[in-house]
């Protein structure tokens, strides 16, 4: 007997602006979909309300969210140099 091979469904959640409980119904809905098929959906990009109204409703465990990747920090060069004076020659 094979093992099935668990796949991913990734959907790019950027473009709900202004999400509400029909926006988590659909997506719950999708994952039921996706799970019968064997995949498990992972949300891109998804808004902070998005993810605030999907640990309200307490569906955090099931949809699942993709870790944001953060830039890395870099000091800014700013092309200044500090001004001292400058030691007396030895004579």
């Amino acid at each position: 007997m094979a093992a099935l091979r668990q796949s991913r469904l990734v959907c790019d959640t950027s473009a709900f602006e202004h999400p509400d409980l029909g926006t988590i119904a659909d997506l719950a809905r999708l994952q039921i979909a996706a799970r019968r098929l064997g995949l498990d959906v992972i949300l891109r990009n998804a808004p902070a309300a998005l993810l605030e109204l999907v640990a309200f409703v307490g569906l955090s465990d099931v949809l699942r969210v993709e870790p944001q990747r953060q830039a890395e920090e870099r000091e800014e060069r700013l092309g200044v140099e500090e001004e001292r004076e400058l030691d007396d020659p030895p004579f």
